[in-house]
């Protein structure tokens, strides 16, 4: 069964660092487009990032570029999320997600059929 497990939230201050973990099981994640997404209280879910397997290429948000990065490690079937320079208006539950096409990437959710059950990341002093 294909399953997608985010990891690695929590509470931090303005100004640092955490990386999130989107681990696969059931499959491999070695050809697939990821992409990351949040969403915080009362407002809807929006893209982060997303990378494209093939290329290694990535579209960050205009809201978290140059603070945001994705990484993948094969062997151990796992995309990250390395996030920097934290702001309180990144708090949100986390989430990654799958491309329902190959070579893809978008911000988009309705692009992304699969899904993990999210990871909440908090951004306060």
């Amino acid at each position: 069964q294909l399953q997608l497990v985010e990891s690695g939230g929590g509470l931090v201050q303005p100004g640092g660092s955490l990386t999130l973990s989107c681990a696969a099981s059931g499959f491999t994640l070695d050809y697939k487009d990821i992409g990351w997404f949040r969403q915080a209280p009362g407002k809807e879910r929006e893209g982060v990032s997303c990378i494209v397997s093939s290329t290694g290429y990535q579209y960050p948000a205009e809201s978290v570029k140059g603070r945001f990065t994705i990484s993948r490690d094969n062997a151990k079937n796992t995309v990250f999320l390395h996030m920097n320079n934290l702001k309180p208006e990144d708090t949100g539950i986390y989430y990654c997600a799958i491309h329902r096409h190959p070579d893809r990437c978008s911000l988009h959710p309705i692009d992304y059929p699969h899904w993990g059950q999210g990871t909440q990341v908090t951004v306060s002093s």
